[in-house]
């Protein structure tokens, strides 16, 4: 019970936490383009993303995918469920640095379970989909079911590096200024315990608005877990390194991106809404000689340290 009490017990539920997340998400997907055109729910059994509908059905479902985790991890952990959120608490809500590396080992170990579980469910509805495609997974061109666990580039990228870094870049800052917007005790949080549900919507919000460049992964454990787990499970290169050919389509070694992006993303993310508005708030309080009510880590209703500190 006392390393529940701990370390332990927080990297369980960020492990358990980030699993609900990717049962969720990735399940979504797997839903939009295998399972419902598949079992004869869609026009024909290849057809997917022929409406705005289908995007709204993914974008949705991993909104309720976020906040789901939020409220199963939150209590213990605070439900950062994505490297980009611990390493920007680290940098600006004095997170220990030495929680950083377990926190994301715990969140890419639990995405590697949810891909699996997700899989297990599935594996019908993909083998049909990748036959209804004509396209065999381990010759790294089944690019459809693919898209069920981890992101790629849109073909008007053209193969290049630029816009997808920036994209990702830009997604990550946007969920870290509204996550730590709506944790925040002294802005306008949320009342009672609709705060995961809140950040649901933000990450809906940046689906809709920012997603079609790169299926917004916006989180290096949601992508690399599962990527990994599409590698080993007979995905081949489009998995790792995350090289695809066919036409004017194609990217190469892509893997690097929806890690790399997103750690720079959230830490930008961080200052602005610290810049912007926490020092703001913080001054304001100060100015008063009221004692400042110090924001809250995501999901956690327990006061953390206040910006710039």
């Amino acid at each position: 019970m006392g390393m529940l009490r701990g370390i332990w017990g927080e990297l369980s539920a960020e492990l358990f936490g980030t699993f609900i997340l990717i049962c969720f998400g990735d399940g979504v997907v797997a839903m939009a383009v295998a399972a419902l055109p598949s079992s004869g729910r869609a026009a024909t059994t290849s057809t997917i993303f022929q409406a705005s509908g289908d995007w709204l059905l993914i974008t949705f479902g991993w909104a309720f995918a976020v906040c789901m985790a939020v409220y199963v991890a939150g209590g213990v952990s605070g439900a950062h469920i994505n490297p980009a959120v611990t390493l920007a608490l680290a940098v600006r809500r004095k997170f220990p640095w030495n929680h950083v590396l377990p926190y994301w080992g715990a969140q890419v170990l639990g995405a590697f379970l949810g891909a699996g579980l997700v899989y297990w469910v599935y594996q019908s509805a993909i083998a049909a989909a990748n036959t209804a495609f004509h396209e065999v997974a381990s010759a790294g061109n089944a690019l459809v079911t693919y898209s069920i666990f981890a992101t790629f580039p849109a073909p008007y990228f053209h193969g290049s590096i630029g816009g997808p870094l920036v994209d990702e870049i830009v997604g990550t800052a946007l969920l870290l200024i509204l996550v730590l917007a709506i944790t925040d005790g002294r802005n306008l949080s949320p009342g009672s315990n609709l705060g995961p549900l809140i950040i649901g919507f933000a990450v809906f919000a940046i689906g809709t608005s920012f997603g079609a460049n790169t299926g917004y992964a916006i989180n290096p454990a949601r992508d690399f877990g599962p990527r990994l787990f599409a590698f080993l499970f007979g995905w081949g290169k489009v998995a790792l390194p995350g090289t695809y050919s066919s036409g004017t389509f194609h990217f190469t070694d892509y893997f690097w991106i929806p890690i790399v992006a997103p750690l720079i993303g959230g830490v930008i993310g961080a200052l602005l809404y610290d810049w912007f508005i926490g020092d703001v708030l913080h001054a304001r309080k100060r100015g008063t000689g009221a004692p400042d009510e110090v924001p809250p880590e995501p999901g956690r209703g327990e006061p953390n340290i206040e910006p710039g500190q």
